[in-house]
């Protein structure tokens, strides 16, 4: 969010303060004067630009498809062409990405999530009107891109950090003890840190490496403010951490005394007018003897409550080392312990925070210092009631996940073991406080054995045991005789297809051909041969089939660490198992009835493979109770579009999308998960779970206890499509 209007006035207002700047003339003259300083640091020499990656994003997911999933091998040659324009600028790139919400932030953070559900739901009925994906102005990243995109950048040899705390700050903290050239992001809390140049990643044209760089000394020199008055204007404009509602009626007696001194005001918008006003009233107070340097000013007479959150916000942008805004608390100290911290040890704790910053670990971090947990939107279709959301589907491993790290610390008991808080946003979760998860023990067919035996002991029994921890999270225990025998990122996507369908009772033989087909056959395409596949149209059903994949790859990653890394992290990244315009293309291909030779694009070897695969889900399935229907649902194609030329889809007959609500063995839709509101907590299916019921209860939850959710019918196993 940044400061409320802050760029926007300097760009509209203040242009001498906005400055078009050649990054690589920036790399040279900084190298320059770093040789000729006293210093001689390996930091202070290389020109260092320090980058907001959570800024980035938007940026570098410039594929053409984004509603199905993905295209990650197409992003990821992407992410390598950008770095390689700045390496060979002579320019080295460090990224942070934000691995907190910090308390203080959450309201702001529920507000944004909410804001984006809106567009997700825009964007669900865009798709099931026209059957294609929407225009930018509905643009929704892909599921999991925050998540994965740091541990692409490590893999292409790039010093990647996950934060602790507030992102903004320990990327200014950086950029300002490493002398870095510039902060390239697009917060304009830039602008008041007192730290290396902020430069737009909007702004950047990396073919050229020129961009605009908001210099804050121009700025202060037009509204007529020293710089270290610049974190109380920011305070009292709105940002992170002091609401706008908080100091409104304060903007509003700076907009008054303005316009009264100001006979002709400024011919600026309304909330430059509004910058030009309290900087007029940050200088008035700033002026007085009296007043001190650091401190909210007593001629405000704001409140106790709002002078100590004024204060809190005036602190947060003092980084390590400035001098004059003593008040009082140290906000570089780390976070202080939690009481999660008591049952693991201080081994793992150190272990813990070292993989987390140094993006190498998921989700472990914050479950082990602080009880919490959470996760942004996802592409999900309020108005399909027959597809769990993805926080519900993964729930169950979550609580397994939790129980492996903080059960295998002391003497298993859950009696006094506080409950996790998960903020995950789902339609219909209100966001108002976060549910209250309990961990459950992971079932291993061995005594119980301690955490640090599982991180850090060495041996064949112990990596035994660590896969067998892995795939005991997901109920998947029988896979762990093909590790070795098949590709891990294939064991990987097995584990996760296998789990979604025990969890979704109502997933058909078609979407598990579809899953697998996609995973067996992306090996052998490139990312030229992915971006040319053409989709005759889009299913809505199919975009949120994907983004749950993509979604479990993400839990598969955090009982991977919690397990001690049985797999290789790269195994379980999506590039090497999904891609989403691949997966939709044999998504219509098997719901259209296409023979399986075919959907494995006629080549033997991936036949082979792929059947492997589904004998042993089947298997897995069976004992577990879980007979998988056979449901094609071939949708109409829409007559404006062309025929798939690289997988010979053929739209089979059938009822048009919107009128399908009927059709026999179809997919039906009911109410909406925003007209079923709070339902949604009544989960004591899930969090009353026991893992000593029998295999076939445990099978498969439905969601919601009225009934609306309701266990699929035994089937029996009919051939599959084309077999």
């Amino acid at each position: 969010m940044g400061v409320k209007g802050l760029q926007s006035f300097m760009e509209r207002c203040c242009p001498q303060a906005c400055v078009t700047v050649n990054l690589r003339e920036m790399a040279r003259r900084h190298a320059a004067n770093s040789q000729q300083g006293f210093t001689t640091t390996a930091d202070t020499i290389s020109p260092t630009l320090v980058v907001d990656g959570m800024a980035c994003l938007r940026h570098w997911y410039s594929c053409r498809d984004w509603v199905c999933g993905g295209q990650w091998k197409e992003y990821i040659d992407v992410l390598k062409s950008w770095v390689e324009v700045f390496t060979s600028a002579g320019i080295r790139l460090v990224f942070f990405f934000d691995g907190v919400v910090e308390e203080q932030k959450r309201p702001e953070w529920v507000k944004r999530r909410r804001r984006v559900n809106g567009e997700v739901s825009k964007m669900f009925g865009y798709i099931k009107e026209h059957g294609e994906q929407p225009g930018r102005e509905l643009f929704c990243l892909p599921s999991g891109l925050a998540t994965f995109t740091p541990f692409a950048l490590r893999s292409m040899g790039q010093q990647v950090f996950c934060t602790v705390r507030e992102a903004d700050y320990e990327i200014a903290s950086y950029a300002r003890q490493h002398g870095s050239m510039g902060i390239l992001g697009q917060d304009s809390d830039f602008i008041i840190y007192d730290s290396a140049p902020y430069l737009s990643v909007a702004k950047l044209r990396i073919n050229s490496l020129t961009t605009v760089m908001y210099d804050r000394q121009r700025l202060c020199q037009t509204i007529g403010l020293p710089v270290t008055q610049l974190p109380l204007l920011a305070c009292l404009l709105g940002n992170d951490v002091v609401s706008e509602e908080q100091m409104q009626h304060i903007r509003n007696i700076a907009m008054a005394t303005y316009r009264k001194n100001q006979p002709a005001p400024h011919s600026a918008a309304p909330q430059g007018q509004v910058v030009l006003a309290v900087s007029q009233l940050v200088s008035s107070l700033w002026n007085r003897e009296e007043e001190e340097p650091g401190l909210v000013p007593q001629s405000l007479n704001l409140s106790a409550p709002d002078t100590e959150v004024l204060q809190k916000g005036i602190r947060s942008y003092v980084l390590p080392g400035q001098k004059g805004l003593e008040l009082g608390e140290d906000i570089s100290a780390p976070p202080s312990a939690s009481a999660f911290e008591t049952y693991v040890s201080s081994e793992i704790l150190k272990a813990c925070r070292e993989k987390h910053i140094a993006a190498e670990g998921f989700m472990v971090y914050n479950v082990v210092c602080a009880g919490v947990t959470e996760c942004s939107n996802t592409l999900e279709d309020e108005e399909d009631a027959e597809l769990l959301p993805q926080a519900l589907v993964y729930k169950p491993c979550r609580q397994q996940i939790y129980g492996l790290l903080l059960l295998l610390g002391h003497d298993g008991s859950t009696v006094d073991l506080p409950a996790i808080r998960e903020w995950f946003v789902f339609p219909g979760n209100p966001l108002r406080e976060p549910d209250m998860v309990q961990p459950v023990p992971v079932s291993l067919p061995c005594d119980r054995p301690s955490l640090d035996l599982l991180w850090f002991s060495t041996g064949p029994e112990v990596s035994a045991l660590r896969l067998t921890a892995f795939l005991s999270i997901f109920e998947c225990l029988k896979l762990s005789e093909l590790h070795g025998v098949i590709d891990d990122s294939l064991l990987a996507a097995l584990c996760l297809v296998t789990y979604i369908v025990l969890q979704v009772q109502t997933l058909s033989q078609e979407d598990v051909d579809a899953y697998l087909s996609q995973a067996v056959c992306l090996r052998l395409k490139s990312p030229e041969e992915l971006q040319q596949i053409e989709l005759p149209l889009l299913s809505s059903r199919a975009v949120q089939l994907g983004s749950l994949y993509v979604r479990g790859l993400s839990h598969l990653l955090g009982a991977n660490t919690a397990s001690g890394c049985p797999l290789p992290s790269a195994a379980l990244m999506p590039w090497h198992s999904f891609d989403g315009r691949l997966f939709h293309s044999k998504y219509l291909l098997a719901h259209s009835g296409t023979e399986t030779t075919k959907l494995l694009d006629s080549d033997q070897s991936c036949l082979s493979l792929f059947l492997q695969l589904r004998v042993k889900l089947t298997e897995i399935c069976r004992k577990r109770g879980r007979i998988l229907p056979s449901r094609p649902n071939a949708p109409q194609q829409r007559p404006k579009t062309t025929r798939h030329r690289h997988t010979g889809w053929s739209p089979g007959g059938g009822e048009a999308w919107r009128g399908r609500r009927d059709e026999a063995g179809g997919h039906r839709h009911e109410r909406g998960w925003r007209e079923r509101g709070d339902e949604r907590r009544n989960q004591s299916e899930y969090e009353n779970r026991k893992q000593s019921q029998p295999p076939k209860q445990s099978s498969g939850r439905s969601y919601n206890n009225r009934g609306r959710y309701q266990l699929a019918p035994s089937w029996s196993l009919p051939p599959a499509p084309g077999t």
